[in-house]
């Protein structure tokens, strides 16, 4: 049988309501038609916190979460875990208070960023260990052991 092309695409229209709501998707339409490119660009600060990446994996006897948080001290970090839900924020300074008027390339994030995540498996919340070494912040608990099934014979 022959494939079609788009099957296993999403339409453009499709893609944007997928990401936006009904009154994001209508200003964008909106602004798009009525204004040049340049004047659409929409150069307001986020009100959001940026989101930390992990990395989260287990061993035999251990979880480990860790995350790049180069160019953050240890003491604008804050870890906390609380019923299984970890949180990790804090405030990554670019340490350049240059009062800059005409930016040619900005990707790299700097302010507040926070990451919430409910870890996968019980873990022993009072046995953890938190080290932050050469821009990687590793969060390592101990799980608990979970005892194995047991048959129950059925009369």
């Amino acid at each position: 049988m022959a494939r079609k092309q788009n099957d296993d695409l999403l339409i453009e229209d499709e893609l944007a309501a997928a990401f936006l709501n009904d009154d994001d998707l209508a200003v964008t339409e909106t602004t798009t038609a009525a204004a040049p490119a340049d004047e659409a660009w929409d150069d307001t600060e986020e009100e959001f916190p940026g989101q930390l990446a992990v990395d989260v994996y287990e061993t035999e006897d251990k979880l480990v979460v860790k995350a790049r948080t180069a160019g953050v001290n240890k003491e604008e970090l804050d870890v906390s875990i609380s019923d299984g839900i970890l949180t990790v924020s804090g405030t990554l300074s670019s340490g350049d208070e240059t009062d800059a008027t005409n930016w040619h390339i900005q990707e790299c994030y700097w302010g507040e960023f926070s990451r919430t995540l409910a870890l996968p498996v019980s873990v022993k919340e009072d046995e953890v260990e938190a080290v932050l070494k050469d821009g990687v912040l590793s969060i390592t608990f101990n799980k608990v052991k979970q005892e194995q099934a047991k048959k129950i014979q059925v009369l």
